[in-house]
């Protein structure tokens, strides 16, 4: 039988700690967001829908991202046990520097359109962070101003080869002088993707205003108010805009990109340059044995080439090839700390986010960032203590299976 009494009031007051309450509506939002998952719903909740589109879909069906966060989720690890783990060091080299976590911030194209502080939101808080940041051929935000918002921290620049040779050989000679220490030389854009949502959300830069495009604004103001409240977009790279951003692809980039392009490029770069965008093991190997300091295995996050191989699943083969000869980075796909942990214990040296840290900065600016890559952050920790492993160093392939769903079939 149970004895019951009458509570005392201090008693209540000890069981019922009251939380208090947070009246900051952003801190509020970013707190409770606990996955990038959550920060991507509070994206969508706050952004206009084709911008956010933009930055959330990819080309055609989408295959090529399904598959490639449909990987990460089929990997099964293997953690040891009975180990030390009060302690775990997340820190790595990368392309001849330090960087405090195995993962730094993607180029990503017309960021200021997705959130007005872009590319600033990005180098500060990878500056905060004590990771790269990589600037777009195709940002909002100059050179020279991101490296006034990290001026000591590392900040690496993605080339596209234009129609213009002239144009991308000026960019090269402003990152340089601009103390930028890699060159992301891309090479899977040859032409723009057929990104469909762009096209039927009559996404365009600068944005074409429809009845359509008001209506889903109206819940929306602020985003309004920042866009129309600050300097007008500007692109290094574009002399004219007025399109959707695969008709302003198209038109800038070249395809008649070749190897003596990237041999002109090597000549000019006084850094270490990775090739992004190496989709097949024999490209990685040509690459390599051309003196390249990396390769990134990227689909351009499924935006190009629908049905792509999947860079997780090319990269136990690609590090077999030629992990001793070049380092080997991965992107598409990353949702979670996990994922990154994965990839180093596959071989990666290196990751980099490009949605995860969007969804970050469109669900709230730089402080968004800062909660996207803490996220991220603490699961890296969490996995690498549940797995038993002090230091990157220490993740192996003993550490993942990768489960095989989409098996190919026998020629």
């Amino acid at each position: 039988m149970v004895q019951r009494q009458v509570p005392k009031p201090a008693e209540i007051l000890e069981l019922m700690q009251f939380k208090r309450p947070q009246l900051n509506g952003r801190r509020r939002r970013l707190e409770a967001a606990l996955t990038i998952e959550d920060l991507r719903l509070i994206a969508k909740r706050r952004t206009p829908r084709a911008a956010f589109d933009y930055t959330d879909g990819a080309a055609e069906g989408e295959l090529s991202l399904a598959r490639a966060r449909q990987a990460f989720q089929d990997v099964e690890f293997h953690p040891s046990v009975l180990r030390d783990v009060a302690n775990v060091d997340t820190s790595t080299t990368v392309s001849g520097g330090p960087s405090a976590l195995p993962f730094g911030i993607a180029p990503t194209g017309f960021t200021r359109l997705m959130q007005t502080e872009g590319e600033t939101a990005g180098a500060g808080a990878a500056a905060a962070a004590g990771i790269p940041f990589c600037l777009s051929t195709l940002g909002t935000t100059s050179i020279e101003t991101v490296k006034e918002v990290n001026p000591a921290g590392r900040n690496w620049f993605q080339l596209y080869v234009m129609k213009q040779r002239e144009i991308s050989y000026a960019l090269v000679e402003r990152a340089a002088k601009a103390g930028f220490d890699t060159l992301f030389f891309t090479v899977d854009t040859p032409v723009a993707g057929a990104r469909l949502r762009d096209k039927r959300n009559g996404f365009s830069i600068p944005p074409q205003l429809g009845l359509r495009t008001i209506a889903n604004a109206v819940p929306r103001p602020w985003w309004w108010y920042d866009f129309l409240t600050t300097p007008k977009l500007e692109f290094a790279s574009l002399s004219a805009t007025g399109g959707t951003v695969g008709e302003l692809l198209d038109a800038a980039m070249d395809p008649t990109i070749s190897y003596e392009d990237l041999r002109i490029i090597r000549e000019m770069w006084p850094g270490k340059l990775a090739v992004k965008g190496v989709q097949t093991v024999e490209d990685a190997k040509k690459l390599a044995g051309l003196g390249v300091d990396g390769i990134v295995l990227s689909n351009h996050g499924g935006r190009q080439l629908d049905r792509a191989p999947i860079p997780f699943h090319l990269l136990p083969r690609v590090v077999r090839e030629v992990g001793a000869d070049v380092e080997i980075t991965v992107d598409t796909g990353i949702m979670n700390g996990a994922d990154i942990v994965a990839c180093i214990a596959l071989g990666a040296r290196f990751t980099l986010i490009g949605r995860a840290y969007l969804y970050g900065l469109m669900a709230g600016g730089r402080p968004g960032v800062d909660r996207a890559i803490q996220i991220l952050t603490e699961q890296i920790v969490r996995t690498m203590k549940l797995l038993g492993a002090h230091s990157l160093q220490e993740l192996t392939p003993a550490h993942v299976t990768q489960l095989a769903r989409l098996a190919p079939i026998s020629r």
